[in-house]
């Protein structure tokens, strides 16, 4: 049930994972963001207030099967993260205004690091730093995005556009470099949730040899001008495959695999952990 729940203040919203991503029930968003004594009716109420999301309520939501609360399972209208977001903005609640004004101050942060990308990376820093990544790593880790980001936007200009492909061709020079696909390298891991960012509990050297693996595979594929997916997958298989061949020698000479079952899972439970101590001082 710990992951079939989250907590929000004090009260439980159920949850379960669908198409690679959380959905949350919205009797239980209602709740915690109302004082309604009936999140049914409030619900009705508030469909009847905005009518965009009465007209695409069906897109919005969907049903899905949560436990009930008299324990049994049952179809629960659920949303995700986005929506859930979409919706709050429709709740008049005062318990709903510091989403609604968090929201605001996301749209600002965006549109300021559209105009200068700087901004993006200082606060991708800043949310690593604040997890209690060690300073050497976090540069890793932001230099690895720039090299994911530039091989994306290649992928993008050679017709190589749907996020399955893009799953498709990273598990290609994943499994070519290190022998494991994504998932199986997330079970690897022992990394407990679905939506756990497997690069984020990355080794110094897997980091190292994951930007080799994708930068080798941007500079081939622009060499063969590779067209499409198909051409696309057989330049990321030979990118990863030099990364492959870096990590055996490298291997070789110090002894020991590179590959790591070692994560980062003990610094979100020091942030817990740390969290609960200052809210019991308050």
């Amino acid at each position: 049930m710990e992951n079939a729940l989250i907590v929000f203040q004090g009260k439980n919203i159920r949850r379960t994972w669908h198409n690679d991503e959380w959905w949350f029930s919205i009797f239980d968003i209602i709740s915690a963001l109302t004082d309604s004594s009936d999140p049914k009716q409030y619900i009705k109420k508030m469909r009847q207030r905005d009518p965009f999301l009465s007209a695409n309520w069906g897109t919005l939501c969907t049903p899905l099967e949560l436990t009930a609360f008299d324990g049994k399972k049952r179809e629960i209208t659920c949303v995700n993260t986005k929506n859930a977001f979409r919706i709050i903005q429709s709740i008049p609640s005062p318990k709903a205004e510091p989403f609604k004004q968090w929201l605001a101050q996301l749209g600002h942060e965006r549109i300021q690091e559209i105009e200068n990308p700087e901004l993006a990376q200082n606060r991708v820093k800043e949310y690593y730093e604040l997890k209690g990544y060690p300073k050497e790593w976090i540069d890793k880790r932001l230099r690895g995005i720039a090299i994911r980001q530039e091989l994306t936007e290649e992928w993008k200009t050679r017709d190589v556009t749907q996020e399955k492909e893009f799953g498709i061709l990273t598990n290609e020079i994943t499994k070519a470099t290190f022998g494991k696909s994504v998932q199986e390298y997330k079970e690897f891991k022992g990394l407990p949730t679905k939506n756990q960012n497997l690069r984020d509990h990355m080794t110094d050297w897997e980091l190292i040899l994951t930007m080799v693996g994708e930068k080798a595979t941007t500079d081939i594929t622009k060499a063969k001008n590779s067209q499409g997916f198909n051409e696309c997958k057989t330049s990321a298989q030979d990118g990863g495959q030099i990364a492959h061949n870096t990590r055996k020698e490298l291997e070789q000479k110090i002894g020991k695999s590179i590959v790591s079952s070692d994560n980062f899972i003990e610094l979100a439970e020091k942030k817990k952990l740390a969290h609960r101590k200052q809210m019991n001082k308050s």
